[in-house]
């Protein structure tokens, strides 16, 4: 629903996208927010916080984005029980170690029914796939929950130049 299906057409697009960004001159982030609309009315603007990730794409082995809830109420974050996540584009390995650890967090759960039909973080992959090499994502959709529930997820997840944290431009309820 938010981008093109086709590998080819999805693909051009993205690098369109990115291309048309401009150049950072500062390192890249060590986390990123970045909007989460289809790419006719956000493109541009994510590409423009994704492109700033071309410096690292050899360096960045792990995302953890969080994803706002637009579809199931819940309380906490949910993770999901797939070993990948898929786009046109190809398969994206979830990082199993980093989602154990993060389950065992009692605001954390495996629900994934969560991540049926989620646009926020959907839209997020194929930016990443473009702009990073090999890299696995530990993904999470928020439901309601507060800060300290969120920031104890990024601090036990945070790592080194390894990690990416990337957030998209909602904040939960309580958040």
């Amino acid at each position: 629903m938010f981008y093109p299906e086709q590998a080819d057409e999805l693909r051009q697009q993205v690098d369109s996208l990115l291309a048309e960004s401009p150049v950072p001159d500062e390192p890249p982030p060590k986390a990123l927010i970045a909007p989460h609309a289809g790419y006719i009315y956000s493109g541009p603007v994510a590409a423009s916080a994704y492109r700033r990730l071309l410096p690292a794409a050899d360096s960045i082995e792990r995302v953890v984005i969080l994803a706002p809830s637009h579809r199931v109420p819940f309380r906490g974050l949910a993770t999901t029980s797939a070993d990948y996540l898929r786009t046109p584009l190809g398969d994206i390995p979830v990082d199993r170690n980093a989602v154990d650890q993060a389950l065992a967090l009692p605001q954390v759960e495996e629900f994934d029914r969560a991540f049926e039909g989620e646009h926020a973080l959907e839209v997020q992959l194929p930016f990443l796939q473009r702009s990073l090499n090999n890299f696995s994502i530990v993904p999470f959709i928020v439901g309601q929950a507060n800060a300290l529930e969120v920031g104890e997820v990024l601090d036990l997840l945070w790592g080194g130049q390894e990690t990416l944290a990337a957030s998209h431009g909602e904040r939960s309820e309580g958040w």
